[in-house]
């Protein structure tokens, strides 16, 4: 089924949000994920004897990079209230917008350690020159400019006068990983490194070059900036003080970096710092409500039966639960969970954090759901400001409009169609969901669990699972419909979703799962004479969980 994260992925890497796709360093999202990246840093460097007044250390607390010092990439000071960085770095806001107002972002200038010393400044606005969304994409204009809340010190570093040439000697530096063992806080330098290369010809990075782009590095890729080295600075000699050049982009397979040539952009970057051109902030998107799970959502839900002093229940997919996940004909019941849910504002930031405690229910036949017990009641959750959704008794039904509820916006969508049965990967859902296909209603991979609304934006109707993504049937990532005769139909790219209204007449008070109760018809229901037999199941009780999948349908 269709993936909640592409393996080795990191957080700077691919911009989801905008359908980014080629590899850059950064900051990396998940442990899971960082386990499976390679060996990365300022390669061939050494740690630095002195401080530069102008480098800092980006340190955003959402989304947090999985390192102690916090952080996540480089930046230089360019006046007392500003400083650059890489796009991608900024764009890690949670609706990847282009302009707008952060919340938790620091940065730590002027000193040689990530954790003490020079000045500390909090980001109050951000501005990124390009995004995947604007046409051409960002590369070659890979770069952002941070306003500072208060101003610093520092002493400010100058642009470049101009592109450098082929073999112009550069200084790089970065407080990138030492090691590829994501897991090892060894691996995370809290003191400066750098190194001093030179600018290749870009024909030798050709795998990603693009106009506006620096290539550089050794030749043979042993002195490089890498991993969470995004934002760094290609450092120039003119005039015998240092310049800035370009910065961190992202490594080329070869081993050298690709950095966006800051030179081209001085107007831009000069029409900001002076106030007389500052792009408008974007219109962000309402996303409250959305928890992120790390590759699926989930939304915190209600049901008829739900009292305000209740245990709050969170919902996702069965196929986004922490563990192996439940066999074909199976659901996992009443297991113990021990999951953080980050649960979003209006604009994506965390409104509060919630813990999951108890894995109630999961199934991936008949339908893909899991619901989650959390630390804390709808009350409590209410007075946190926390958005609570309530769950439909309604099937969808053809025609049907839907907004996908995912954790950095919203897409409109429409049921074309409620298939009999889809089948992928040894599954089976019945009933399904299939999206009218359409650029307002494009699910990715990460996506997974995000809720169906009704137009009234509080009551979910469905729940996202899956998508084909190369035109197989009924494979892994590639689901396929199969009609009432029997016939098996799959197309590319189209999306699809589950049906959430029976999960209602299964819940009691207190957030409990009743299998027995009258009208319950999940996969394990208890056979009753006034309806149907669900399939026959294989109900796994209070084993202790097992490791994270790290691949999720999506």
């Amino acid at each position: 089924m269709a993936g909640g994260g592409r393996k080795g992925e990191t957080y700077a890497q691919v911009d989801q949000s905008e359908g980014g796709h080629r590899p850059h360093g950064g900051v990396t999202l998940t442990a899971a994920v960082m386990a499976a990246l390679p060996a990365q840093a300022v390669v061939g460097g050494t740690e630095s004897t002195h401080a530069y007044s102008f480098m800092g250390s980006f340190q955003p607390s959402y989304p947090a990079p999985p390192r102690p010092d916090g952080h996540g990439c480089g930046v230089e000071v360019l006046a007392p209230q500003w400083v650059l960085t890489a796009g991608h770095c900024a764009g890690k806001n949670p609706t990847g917008a282009k302009a707008g107002v952060p919340r938790g972002w620091k940065v730590r200038v002027g000193s040689l350690d990530t954790t003490s010393g020079g000045e500390v400044a909090e980001v109050d606005h951000y501005y990124r020159l390009a995004t995947n969304n604007d046409e051409g994409g960002f590369w070659g204009r890979d770069m952002a400019l941070m306003h500072l809340r208060t101003p610093v010190r520092a002493k400010p570093v100058r642009i470049a006068s101009t592109t450098p040439a082929d073999n112009t000697p550069v200084r790089i530096m970065g407080w990138g990983m030492t090691c590829d063992d994501g897991t090892n806080s060894a691996c995370y330098p809290t003191r400066l490194r750098e190194a001093d290369t030179v600018v290749q010809p870009i024909s030798t990075c050709p795998s990603h070059a693009a106009s506006g782009e620096l290539c550089v590095g050794s030749a043979d890729g042993s002195v490089a900036a890498s991993n969470m080295d995004s934002g760094g600075p290609a450092l120039v000699r003119e005039g015998g003080q240092w310049a800035v050049a370009g910065v961190v982009s992202g490594p080329d397979e070869s081993g050298k970096t690709l950095y966006t040539d800051v030179t081209r952009h001085t107007d831009w970057i000069n029409g900001i710092i002076s106030g007389t051109h500052v792009p408008a902030d974007d219109e962000i998107p309402n996303v409250e409500g959305a928890a992120d799970l790390g590759g699926c959502v989930g939304s915190v839900v209600s049901s008829p039966a739900s009292r305000p002093q209740d245990p709050a229940l969170l919902l996702t997919n069965g196929h986004c639960v922490q563990g192996k996940r439940p066999a074909p004909g199976a659901a996992l019941v009443d297991r113990p969970a021990d999951r953080e849910v980050p649960i979003a504002d209006r604009q994506g930031y965390p409104q509060t954090t919630a813990h999951a405690k108890r894995l109630v229910y999961a199934t991936m036949t008949g339908t893909d759901v899991a619901l989650y017990r959390l630390d804390q009641t709808y009350a409590q959750l209410r007075a946190e400001g926390v958005k609570v959704f309530r769950l439909s008794s309604t099937p969808v039904r053809a025609g049907d409009p839907l907004t996908m509820a995912y954790a950095g916006g919203r897409l409109e969508c429409t049921a074309e169609a409620v298939v009999t049965h889809l089948r992928e990967g040894g599954y089976q859902q019945d009933h399904s969901i299939r999206y009218a296909t359409g650029k307002d209603c494009a699910p990715w991979h990460g996506t997974s669990g995000s809720a169906l609304l009704a137009p009234d934006g509080t009551t979910v109707v469905g729940i996202h699972n899956t998508h084909n993504d190369a035109g197989e049937k009924c494979t892994d990532n590639n689901p396929c419909e199969v009609g009432p005769d029997g016939t098996v139909t799959a197309v590319q790219g189209r999306g699809y979703g589950q049906q959430v209204h029976m999960i209602a007449s299964c819940l009691t008070e207190g957030s409990r799962l009743d299998l027995s109760h009258r009208g319950c018809t999940l996969t394990g229901a208890t056979p009753r004479p006034d309806h149907r037999a669900a399939p026959p199941v294989t109900r796994t009780g209070t084993a202790a969980p097992e490791p994270t999948n790290t691949d999720p349908i999506g």
